[in-house]
């Protein structure tokens, strides 16, 4: 009998359950070798559809095929039911019928809990053991018996190599050998429904031709860069990153003032030294979305358009395991990360990197072997510092010590102490820019000054209106709405926020940079999305006092260039100011207790930073979830659960600007990866309660978990609603 995997393609034929499991095997265990587990992604191949060698799923998918409208039958417990039988009988142990039945039962529902999956477990082998025997004789008649149990004896070997007793490897072994059974589970049925998509994946630039780019640009640019001290900065940074490059992979601090071309020199490490060590792509991940469109676009500047994938906002396609084609394309539409270099938010890594859903957890094991350069890494929430520090350190830890072979580079102007925590303790950390304390000292380019006394948001923007060019950073959203009131309808004022989307941010930055060049009147009320690392150059910069770091990145957008002999920041304090709570606020704290400590020159010193973060770091508890607890009890789904840098998930919402309605139109005529991508930059995110808010303002996209905003869109303020500001982080 030939069994089938899934229903007819456009041609006509129906994908063989044979063929599909050998192509998932094919590619899963080419993705795993990356990290040295390639028998266990095979094995989770061959055993994740077994459940469909069964005859009710061969008649549920005949009733689907001639259009029916039936209740889906359960295909993904059974691979699972398989292993679990096969430790009651004392063939596998603890941690190998874990790695093995946890991703296959969770492959369309997620990653389930350890304790909740052996109880349905063994409630349906007593059962339903027929439904097992129907199973087995499947694998005879496919003749796969012999190779399966071959490939589990050699996973068994590669989990103890890999788990070494420690039940923090286990929990992240089974994510990474998940993520490669989904991402060749999609990559295969793709190939049956959309051949030419399949065929269009393989069409991507090789990190050789992304090198040989770079370098031709970077000698362009070095032949016109005029001497100033900023630019001899500059190529100290570059020639120290060349260097560092050759070095073994692990674990590298890149600290680099702001201004000093850490975007571009960083690049340069992460390309040259992946090229030395055969790692196989750079992840850059960025804390705002305001950045990840600068960043992006310096990149596609200096390596082509086609060479960057940029991914921030995502959608969730449902759980389950319905096979009709319109919820099979939906799984497929998700991003895998398959690409030499990815640009995405610290908030897309990490909380799919903690994640159970397969949508999300689709792309980790891409990390293996790459190059993982965290921006502005001092932005990571401190209440989640020890499951994060952990991960990046099982990462970055070489395949032959049971790790991942990647490279982490902690990239920013003011270094968190992350040696402070436990996880990190006496780990060898790399400077790539050994001497980065005189280039502090070389490029000291403003004048800070601090306001004693409060300014209510009429004293604010009289001051503000008074000069010519300022920015003016707040903490939180509400704060920057308050002073644009005051400011009233300045047609010189502007506002970067969140809630405008990529492509119109991109065009008021550009508006505001023109008029910085021209010396036109430009004045900039933001939130803290514009500090870390938006390319801006300012005379002047005014900042609410904040977390330290804040204060110091946001001065690094004060007199960029240097083209001043000083630019002025100016600390002030909001009298009707608010702030957001947990760390920020208790952030803000110790930069107001050290502010007094210290004269206002102090903050041009490195060292103060690494005080700060250390203080901090003693006051927050670092894993204030619990999530390491959890991770022990392979609890994947309340792993997910709290594992949030923003406490609650956001919905792509399409707004009207630009070219949104043919983009739009475009996706929905013929769902693909490739058409979310170009539809991207007209996408703001909201929170689910704001989306059940505004549900008189949201025309749902049907067949998808993403909306279209029919409320207003203001020039300035973007979607015109009241908002909560927990973050101003967007995936």
């Amino acid at each position: 009998m030939k069994f089938r995997a899934h229903t007819p393609n456009q041609e006509g034929e129906w994908h063989s359950l044979q063929e599909h499991l050998q192509g998932v095997c094919q590619q899963a265990g080419r993705f795993a070798e990356a990290f040295g587990a390639p028998s266990l992604s095979k094995a989770l191949a061959y055993l994740h559809d077994l459940g469909k060698a069964r005859a009710a799923f061969q008649d549920y998918l005949d009733a689907v095929a001639r259009g029916k409208r039936v209740a889906s039958e359960p295909h993904a417990i059974w691979g699972a039911l398989l292993v679990y039988r096969l430790k009651q009988l004392g063939q596998l142990n603890q941690a190998g019928w874990q790695a093995l039945a946890l991703p296959v039962m969770g492959h369309h529902a997620g990653l389930p809990e350890r304790g909740e999956a052996s109880s349905k477990l063994a409630k349906v082998l007593g059962e339903r053991k027929e439904g097992l025997e129907e199973v087995l004789t499947a694998l005879k008649t496919m003749g796969q018996l012999a190779t399966l149990q071959d490939l589990l004896k050699r996973a068994l070997e590669e989990i103890q190599a890999k788990v070494q007793g420690d039940p923090y490897r286990l929990e992240f072994l089974i994510r990474m050998a998940f993520s490669t059974l989904v991402d060749a589970d999609y990559l295969d049925t793709e190939a049956h429904f959309s051949p030419e998509t399949a065929r269009l994946r393989q069409r991507t630039y090789r990190l050789e031709e992304l090198w040989n780019a770079f370098q031709r640009d970077q000698e362009a640019l070095l032949q016109g860069a005029s001497p100033s001290p900023v630019n001899e900065v500059r190529r100290e940074v570059y020639q120290a990153c060349l260097q560092a490059a050759e070095l073994p992979p692990g674990l590298f601090r890149l600290t680099v003032p702001t201004g000093g071309g850490k975007t571009r020199s960083g690049l340069a490490f992460a390309l040259k030294h992946a090229l030395i060590h055969g790692l196989q792509r750079i992840v850059v991940a960025i804390p705002y979305t305001s950045i990840i469109d600068q960043t992006a676009e310096v990149y596609r500047g200096i390596l082509g358009e086609e060479a960057v994938l940029e991914h921030h906002s995502a959608y969730e396609p449902p759980l389950g395991e319905e096979q009709g084609e319109a919820v099979l394309r939906q799984r497929l539409a998700t991003e895998n990360w398959d690409a030499p270099l990815v640009v995405t938010t610290t908030v897309q890594l990490f909380e799919s990197l903690f994640a159970n859903r397969p949508s999300k957890m689709r792309k980790i094991h891409r990390l293996a072997r790459s190059v993982i350069l965290l921006d502005e890494v001092q932005t990571l929430p401190p209440t989640l510092l020890e499951p994060t520090l952990e991960a990046l350190r099982l990462l970055a830890t070489p395949v032959e010590e049971g790790g991942y072979g990647a490279t982490v580079v902690l990239s920013t102007a003011t270094q968190p102490a992350f040696q402070a925590i436990p996880t990190f303790k006496g780990l060898p950390i790399r400077e790539i820019v050994p001497n980065y304390p005189e280039h502090f000292a070389r490029l000291q380019r403003v004048a800070y000054e601090r306001i004693e006394d409060p300014l209510s948001w009429e004293e604010l923007a009289e001051k503000v209106r008074k000069r010519c060019q300022i920015m003016v950073v707040l903490n939180t959203r509400r704060d920057a709405l308050k002073l644009l009131e005051a400011l009233r309808e300045d047609p010189d004022t502007f506002h970067l926020s969140t809630l405008l989307c990529p492509a119109h941010r991109r065009e008021i930055l550009q508006e505001v940079r023109k008029r910085l060049g021209e010396g036109r009147s430009v004045r900039l009320v933001s939130t803290q999305v514009v500090e870390a690392g938006v390319d801006l150059d300012f005379p002047e910069v005014w900042r609410a006092v904040g977390p330290l770091d804040r204060v110091v990145q946001a001065a690094g957008r004060c007199n960029r260039e240097g083209r001043l002999a000083q630019g002025r920041v100016v600390l002030f304090w909001p009298r009707e100011g608010t702030s957001p709570r947990g760390p920020y606020r208790v952030g803000i704290e110790k930069a107001r207790l050290l502010l007094t400590q210290n004269p206002p020159e102090r903050l041009h010193d490195p060292r103060l930073y690494e005080d700060y973060f250390r203080e901090l770091f003693t006051t927050v508890e670092t894993d204030a979830k619990e999530i390491q607890t959890y991770r022990k009890e392979l609890n994947y789904p309340a792993v997910a659960q709290r594992y949030r840098l923003i406490p609650e998930d956001t919905v792509p919402v399409v707004v009207p600007h630009g070219e949104w309605k043919e983009r739009l139109e475009d996706f929905q005529s013929a769902s693909s990866m490739e058409r979310w991508r170009r539809l991207q930059p007209y996408v703001v995110g909201l929170f689910r309660h704001q989306v059940k808010a505004f549900r008189d303002f949201l025309d749902p996209v049907e067949g998808w978990d993403v909306y279209v905003w029919r409320g207003s869109y203001d020039s300035k303020r973007g979607l015109v609603a009241d908002y909560d500001d927990p973050s101003d982080l967007i995936v």
